[in-house]
């Protein structure tokens, strides 16, 4: 299949793709940390050249529910704004199977409900990051919490939690390697591994 990894840099969804014999092809305006098929500009220029299926990972600064004590500073409405019809367009590109990932925010349900909640651990990564899936004709990604007659667990351990104070003086657990990324935006919003081999041989 021809498919295009919109929004992402970091190569690892469409490396894993490749190394199923796939014609994949990632998309930012960012170059590519990983050698390989990548466009570095405007995801709208490439939309209309025969897709099969796109996976993109619009961004989330501005539309995400962490980020909702910062909604009312000037400007914010302004970018949420932007960012959700970007999100739109995206979910609207004429490309038959899409998936978009973001983690919990308004785009669902301003532009669709989310289709799917999953975690990095759910797929053999011992990190917690919960993530929705919005799936236009594709299935669910299927994983496993134990063995059975016909599956092999993939879940593992949830990687550890600390806990911090916000600052309203509650007290809230945060997965400790996200934490630890503080403002990082790049490192914490790369795809895991086992997620992208999940969608290459679920869904290639």
């Amino acid at each position: 299949m021809k498919i295009l990894i919109a929004c992402e840099y970091s190569g690892i969804v469409r490396d894993a793709f490749i190394a199923r014999g796939h014609d994949a092809m990632s998309c930012d305006l960012l170059p590519t940390e990983s050698p390989g098929p990548h466009y570095q500009g405007d995801v709208f220029n490439i939309i209309n050249d025969g897709w099969d299926m796109m996976i993109g990972f619009p961004p989330c600064t501005f539309i995400t529910y962490a980020g909702t004590r910062h909604w009312d500073n000037p400007g914010r409405l302004e970018n949420r704004l932007e960012a959700l019809q970007f999100f739109a367009q995206l979910w609207l590109a004429p490309v038959d199977k899409i998936c978009l990932e973001n983690p919990r925010g308004c785009a669902s349900p301003v532009i669709a409900k989310y289709s799917q909640l999953i975690n990095p651990y759910y797929f053999g990564d011992s990190f917690s990051k919960p993530t929705c899936l919005w799936l236009k004709k594709l299935p669910l990604l299927q994983h496993s919490e134990t063995d059975t007659l016909f599956e092999q667990r993939t879940h593992v351990d949830k990687g550890e939690f600390v806990e911090f104070v916000t600052n309203k003086g509650t007290i809230k657990k945060e997965a400790k390697w996200y934490r630890e990324l503080g403002g990082n935006s790049h490192a914490r919003s790369k795809t895991f591994p086992g997620i992208a081999d999940a969608m290459a041989e679920q869904w290639g």
